[in-house]
């Protein structure tokens, strides 16, 4: 989810720490999705059905959510309407699908290192629309991160095959959605709100999926075992409502760059998490390929800022 850009005047040292600990427990919670979709999986349930029963139980968090941010706001114009159905199809819809698909091929952990991937891809959208600039330690850091995510999806398919690479273009393809988003946010985030904009865009996502469902996929495709619903209720809330709030709360009290460079938590939770949960093995290709991944993305953040 896109965070508001906020930067503090000052902040008190409680401040900081509240901040750090809110922005670690946000990373590791958005980490847990592909945990639980992985979890889900094992169930016979396709990526229509899971990501189906995730965003029924997350419409009324966002709906709420956005009624809040609307509070008091004016209302909203034709633009901002056409604006807002764009991002919550391109950015979120298109996004989380093509994001839950992916991981029924690949490991959490390639995954999530390819989703981490997602500053670079902003720059590349900016040079191409913008023609933004892009320096020396900008490609080192790419070279380095986009390294690192070659050297486990190399090793993945050799074990897994064509399936791995399938998997790998789908969750590359989500990543890019969601960078097309952050591109074009940034005027409606200034002039609605993050809160409001987040709120919005993600409600319209959630009808996508439910209409989704509804055409692709007959009613009787809806029963599913308990411990399906019970994984979706869990990665609508906490690894999806949950961390968009804990996240906003610590841009409020340590600015968006330090809680982004906190969000550097997030690949290492994903693969302990897949090593522990989902026994999913942790090799030295792994090791070496997230080293370089976080080394160039902090490269990279640390140009960028």
């Amino acid at each position: 989810m896109p965070p508001p850009q906020v930067e503090p005047v000052q902040t008190a040292p409680k401040s900081i720490a509240g901040g750090l600990l809110l922005a670690s427990f946000g990373a590791i919670a958005f980490s847990g999705k592909a945990i639980i979709v992985k979890l889900a999986y094992r169930y016979g349930v396709d990526a229509v059905t899971l990501i189906m029963y995730r965003m029924l139980f997350a419409l009324p968090i966002f709906a709420l959510m956005a009624w809040w941010a609307s509070r008091g706001k004016p209302p909203l114009s034709r633009r901002d309407w056409l604006g807002i159905l764009w991002l919550g199809v391109t950015g979120y819809y298109l996004a989380s699908f093509l994001d839950f698909a992916g991981l029924a091929y690949i490991s959490a952990s390639l995954e999530r290192l390819i989703l981490y991937l997602n500053p670079t891809l902003v720059l590349l959208l900016g040079l191409v629309f913008y023609q933004r600039r892009i320096t020396a330690p900008h490609l080192i850091g790419m070279a380095l991160s986009y390294a690192g995510v070659a050297l486990v999806f190399g090793h993945e398919i050799t074990l897994q095959g064509s399936e791995a690479a399938w998997g790998a273009l789908l969750v590359f393809g989500s990543a890019i959605s969601y960078a097309l988003y952050l591109v074009y946010s940034g005027e409606m985030v200034k002039r609605l709100g993050s809160m409001r904009l987040v709120g919005l865009a993600t409600t319209v996502a959630c009808l996508c999926c439910l209409l989704q469902f509804a055409v692709l996929r007959p009613l009787s495709a809806a029963i599913v075992a308990p411990e399906v619903i019970w994984l979706s209720v869990l990665n609508a809330t906490l690894c999806t409502a949950v961390p968009v709030l804990m996240v906003m709360m610590a841009i409020e009290r340590i600015g968006a760059s330090l809680a982004a460079q906190t969000g550097m938590i997030g690949p290492l939770s994903t693969i302990l998490m897949g090593v522990v949960i989902l026994g999913e093995p942790f090799t030295a290709w792994v090791a070496a390929g997230t080293v370089l991944v976080i080394a160039g993305i902090f490269v990279f953040t640390r140009t960028a800022r």
